[in-house]
């Protein structure tokens, strides 16, 4: 793995953090690294508060938007409140729900079927509003190139407010309003919301419209912070604020829903048992069975409701997991049997597979041979549908795209995409694609790569550090948690492999006369022999607190030894 230490801050950049905040050397070089230079922007960092939020107003369409659903709400209209089939969808669906139904409207929460359906506004979705007589949709996390769809709702006489954060085509659909702060003619100030983030804009909107306070609302940060933790979305500026009062909420005040899923930890929620226990549990529910049990769970009105429906959405979690685990072991013999160890990338298929969890599948062989792939499996009559996701700074949406003349359609961006291809074609496929990897990846592209932030001596790791440290969460895309590296260190004698296949590494390290630091390092079993050996090692880690039967101690998290 190649270490890629982040360069040196200026000096007097550093110098002046130092002075105008009264922090130490490391943690001004961490600030510095993150674009934050002065005492207001630090001020900004770590104290986020909902007056960060910006005016909904200044987005394209707000003002029609707040103006139809407010008609509605006066008109005690039904309204169909409709969204992907992912975390950002569910969430999305279940904070508007939850919300219309407050303010008196009859609320219909639909989630399309991944396999009937598939991704985005679907035309089945349009005909249950019809058949309901439902004539205002709020579509959420989609929508913004459902052209055709959007045009086939009007015919129907029903409305369309949209609510998406992917980027738009040339050509909007013809819809009511079109919110989408990536829209070329958007002034919004921040683009990087999730599309729940642009849901509580619209709630954040009509709010204001009736002259209330955005405080009324702060409760559904919950779900907001949810989405953007599972959607990978930048965790700066405005979605920043949101998750920062969002995992206030999470610890002070959990809903049903979300309290069933966090699994009784004793501890104070953060942004990783967001991403690791709690986004994968809702996203279960749309690979295994349904979205809209996902929404069910959410919107649970008591601990006894809610508990029972997580019971489920754990059985879909539990049957998603051996799938997958057993998909992979299928890839991974494929590609042995193939004899495509040696190849640019990974494209297997096997008709069997389960639809849901292929890009899951797609991420763990890149694990093992870290290089583009794709997974194919069959979707419906002489049609292959695959998952496809990149190594890093490959962009794996334009390498599909030169392979353009054996697709049917494909959609996504750089490090992730879906791709269907007629049966027939697969062949074909699978050579132009790898061909077209092995001519354009680098050599860099094909070695993993650690950032690190800073060179740290064990004498500097102090709780001290470790509280400065828990202040600038959440982490997150453009705000990771920081990684530090230490050399000259050695294992105490402690090390061991721990975990029910042994692939994880437990060691306790000493730099010099320092105090020992425990530290784990999870995948990192392959290791042993290193520690063993008694050299100097260097290691690379993160800082985190460990709890365990009541004693908090501090411990690293191991990245890499070298």
């Amino acid at each position: 793995m190649h270490w890629n230490i982040k360069d040196t801050p200026l000096k007097e950049t550093t110098a002046h953090l130092i002075e105008c905040l009264g922090v130490d050397a490391v943690v001004a070089q961490l600030l510095a690294q993150r674009g934050i230079t002065t005492f207001e922007e630090a001020r900004a960092f770590f104290r986020p508060h909902i007056g960060q939020l910006h005016d909904p107003f200044l987005m394209q369409d707000m003002d029609k938007a707040v103006g139809r659903l407010q008609q509605a709400i006066d008109q005690k209209e039904a309204v169909m409140v409709y969204g992907d089939y992912d975390v950002d969808g569910t969430t999305s669906v279940s904070l508007l729900t939850h919300f219309l139904r407050s303010q008196g409207l009859d609320v219909t929460p639909y989630i399309p079927d991944r396999y009937a359906e598939g991704y985005g506004l679907s035309k089945k979705g349009i005909d249950t509003a019809k058949a309901a007589n439902i004539s205002l949709m709020i579509a959420l996390d989609c929508g913004v190139k459902a052209i055709e769809q959007v045009a086939y709702a009007k015919t129907l006489g029903i409305e369309l407010i949209i609510c998406d954060h992917h980027t738009p085509a040339d050509v909007l659909p013809d819809a009511l309003a079109v919110l989408d702060p990536k829209r070329g003619d958007c002034t919004y100030p921040f683009k990087e919301l999730c599309g729940c983030g642009v849901g509580f804009k619209l709630m954040q909107g009509l709010l204001q419209q009736q002259g209330k306070e955005v405080n009324e609302i702060i409760a559904y940060l919950d779900f907001v912070a949810v989405a953007i933790a599972a959607d990978i979305v930048p965790m700066v500026g405005e979605n920043r604020a949101f998750t920062f009062l969002g995992l206030q909420q999470l610890n002070t005040h959990p809903r049903p829903g979300l309290k069933a899923l966090m699994r009784d930890k004793p501890t104070r929620q953060i942004i990783s048992d967001v991403v690791f226990v709690m986004a994968p549990r809702i996203n279960a529910a749309g690979r295994m069975k349904h979205g809209l049990n996902a929404v069910e769970l959410l919107l649970s009105a008591s601990d006894e409701e809610a508990k029972k429906r997580a019971q489920e959405v754990e059985t879909y979690n539990s049957s998603r997991r051996e799938v997958e685990q057993d998909i992979t072991k299928e890839a991974l013999a494929q590609i042995v049997a193939n004899e495509e160890e040696k190849s640019a990338a990974n494209v297997v298929y096997a008709p069997h597979w389960h639809k849901g969890v292929i890009g899951i599948v797609a991420s763990r062989l890149i694990e093992t041979y870290y290089r583009p792939t794709l997974v194919f499996t069959k979707s419906g009559e002489g049609v292959l549908a695959a998952s496809a996701r990149s190594v890093r700074g490959f962009d794996v949406y334009k390498a599909i795209d030169a392979c353009r003349a054996h697709i049917i359609q494909f959609g996504g961006h750089k490090y992730a995409a879906g791709v269907t291809i007629k049966e027939e074609s697969y062949e074909a496929f699978k050579a132009a694609f790898e061909t077209q990897v092995a001519q354009t990846i680098t050599a860099a592209q094909k070695e993993q790569s650690l950032d690190i932030d800073v060179a740290l001596p064990f004498a500097f790791i102090t709780p001290k550090l470790l509280r400065i440290l828990k202040q600038m969460e959440p982490f997150g895309p453009e705000n990771r948690s920081p990684v530090f590296y230490t050399e000259g260190v050695v294992d105490s004698g402690y090390a061991k492999l721990v975990g029910q296949d042994k692939s994880h590494l437990k060691a306790r390290f000493v730099q010099e006369s320092s105090s020992p630091i425990d530290a784990i390092g999870f995948g990192l079993g392959e290791k042993m022999d290193l520690l063993k050996k008694g050299m100097p090692l260097r290691i690379a880690y993160a800082i985190e607190e460990n709890v365990w039967q009541g004693n908090v101690s501090i411990q690293l998290r191991l990245k890499d030894i070298e």
